[in-house]
């Protein structure tokens, strides 16, 4: 059965998509602990991030780090933070999570509840520095 990550990158289901390349896809988190907050998955579906061979493990890193700096163009923090857990869904991700303090990468802290309009606003922004 395919992981809601997957029916993301089949577009089975909506998700505010703000990077995209022919191995990759980055995505806002809808349950985000800050602005910004963003998942990076490889398309196709590996459970965890260590089987991934290492050039697709680099490649994964590497789109990661130009979306992270399309998210820091893109929102006020001082870094972003990098985090993988894989324990949520069993497809391998990236957690790209905008920082000034280190409470802002706490999982067990409530999380936003943004409205559609301000995800969808924000990704388009993040899009643009993507591109750029």
């Amino acid at each position: 059965m395919a992981t809601i990550f997957t029916k993301i990158v089949r577009r089975e289901i909506p998700a505010h998509i703000v990077a995209e390349d022919k191995n990759h896809l980055a995505f806002l988190d809808i349950n985000p602990l800050v602005m910004g907050h963003t998942l990076v998955i490889p398309k196709h579906e590996v459970d965890y991030i260590y089987d991934l061979p290492d050039d697709e493990l680099t490649a994964l890193h590497l789109f990661a780090k130009k979306v992270a700096a399309a998210i820091k163009r893109s929102v006020s923090y001082n870094r972003i933070g990098i985090t993988v857990m894989g324990l949520e869904v069993p497809h391998a991700h990236i957690h790209l999570i905008p920082m000034s303090h280190i409470d802002d990468m706490n999982f067990s802290k409530k999380k936003l509840s943004l409205k559609q309009y301000e995800l969808e606003a924000l990704a388009a922004k993040i899009r643009i520095y993507f591109s750029n």
